[in-house]
């Protein structure tokens, strides 16, 4: 049994922020098939909200994070391939949000040398999002269309740079002068500040010539559900993979026929990582793409665990940019 201790962000009910507290935890010993991790960073993420409120039902109490970066500081028995000592990263794994971290093995990737550990825990859950959505959700071709909603923020940015890498053209919305010039960076092609249009959908006709766009890239949810719909061109996607304005109301699914026999889809990370080789390509992927440059990455705020509530405040407002991270 380890005697080692250290911070963690407990959720102790189901709720708002206020049910965050940060507790001092045994680290444990970890079993066949995991590893103990020191961690340096823990991504800041909606998925974390949706567990702490309900949405996702929890048992609690819990240790909140899904994604972070750190050092290998013990390995249980049976894992092959890790050793004390190694950087590391993983895109889904309860508990990350914590000086220290037991983590499966199985769900843990290297981190190569060239990326720091910071940029490592901002782009696996968001990156690897992001990789899913435009390789495998819609995969994007040249000359495809794509609708890229809060493109400014951590998956947003990393969706415009990936769609353009791959030769398609981006329709980006963002919220203020500020936030629409970072998606212009990035590579967009058309930026919509969403707050200075009545018709967000005919705002993106119009910069499609009124053709529509191919994909709609929706991590927003209520806000812009309908916008994204009548944004599409007949036959195209609606790819809707979070709700960061809050969940989509039922809806008459004739609607998809109206407006030209759409395809919607709600994708999640994990049904995009069944297997180690496909976490190991996809984790490769992004990873080599940020340490060679061709995928720039923006931490938006780091956070001491104390200030969770405040991190997860500036999540859930929508005020910031780019990635957030936890420093346990």
């Amino acid at each position: 049994m380890s005697d080692r201790t250290g911070p963690a962000l407990v959720v102790t009910a189901p709720g708002g922020r206020e049910v965050l507290a940060v507790e001092t935890r045994p680290a444990g010993t970890p079993g066949a098939g995991e590893l103990l991790i020191e961690v340096a960073a823990a991504g800041v993420n909606f998925i974390d909200v949706y567990q702490r409120e309900g949405v996702y039902p929890m048992s609690t109490p819990f240790v909140a994070g899904n994604e972070g970066a750190g050092t290998v500081v013990e390995v249980g028995s049976g894992v092959e391939g890790f050793a004390v000592g190694d950087r590391v990263a993983w895109p889904q794994g309860l508990g990350s949000a914590a000086a220290l971290t037991t983590q499966p093995a199985a769900m843990v990737v290297h981190v190569p040398g060239e990326v720091d550990l910071d940029d490592a825990a901002a782009v696996m859950l968001q990156g690897l999002t992001a990789h899913y959505l435009t390789r495998s959700t819609y995969p994007v071709r040249p000359g495809t269309v794509a609708l890229v909603h809060a493109a400014a923020g951590g998956v947003g940015q990393l969706l415009v740079q990936m769609v353009r890498t791959l030769g398609g053209v981006v329709v980006a919305t963002a919220g203020g002068p500020e936030k629409c010039a970072t998606a212009a960076e990035r590579g967009a092609d058309h930026v919509i500040d969403y707050r200075a249009v009545d018709d967000l959908a005919a705002a993106v006709r119009e910069a499609t010539g009124g053709r529509g766009v191919d994909v709609a890239y929706d991590g927003v949810g209520r806000d812009t559900f309908d916008a994204s719909l009548a944004s599409l061109r007949p036959r195209g996607t609606l790819a809707l993979f979070g709700a960061a304005s809050g969940q989509v109301p039922a809806f008459d699914i004739q609607r998809l026929n109206a407006g030209g026999s759409l395809f919607l889809t709600r994708p999640t990370l994990a049904h995009h990582l069944l297997t180690r080789d496909e976490l190991d390509r996809r984790a490769g992927e992004v990873l080599r793409a940020v340490a060679d440059g061709s995928l720039e990455v923006t931490i938006g705020g780091r956070y001491d665990l104390a200030d969770a509530a405040r991190a997860y405040e500036d999540l859930e407002s929508r005020r910031t940019q780019g990635k957030l991270l936890l420093l346990p």
